[in-house]
């Protein structure tokens, strides 16, 4: 899922994901289009990748900011009901 929409992406410089997106092909994919890959090794790998530490922190830090925000009532999603459903 993830190569269709690095495609959409006009040249990438980075990518940092999370242990999901550890797979082989997305790896081999980054490294042809010269994108740097900030992501986690699974336990299954017996030589884990090296990361950037300081880069998988703001990811963190994003993600917290984005939890934050998505349990802010004014800016969460909000569903509902209209009358042509």
């Amino acid at each position: 899922m993830a190569l269709p929409l690095l495609r959409a992406v006009v040249s990438p410089k980075r990518l940092i994901a999370d242990k999901a997106y550890d797979a082989q092909s997305l790896r081999d994919w980054l490294k042809s289009h010269e994108v740097i890959d900030t992501i986690p090794s699974t336990a299954t790998r017996t030589v884990p990748y090296k990361r950037s530490q300081i880069a998988y922190r703001r990811r963190n830090r994003l993600e917290c900011l984005f939890g934050h925000l998505e349990n802010w009532r004014r800016v969460a999603t909000r569903y509902d009901r209209l009358s042509c459903s």
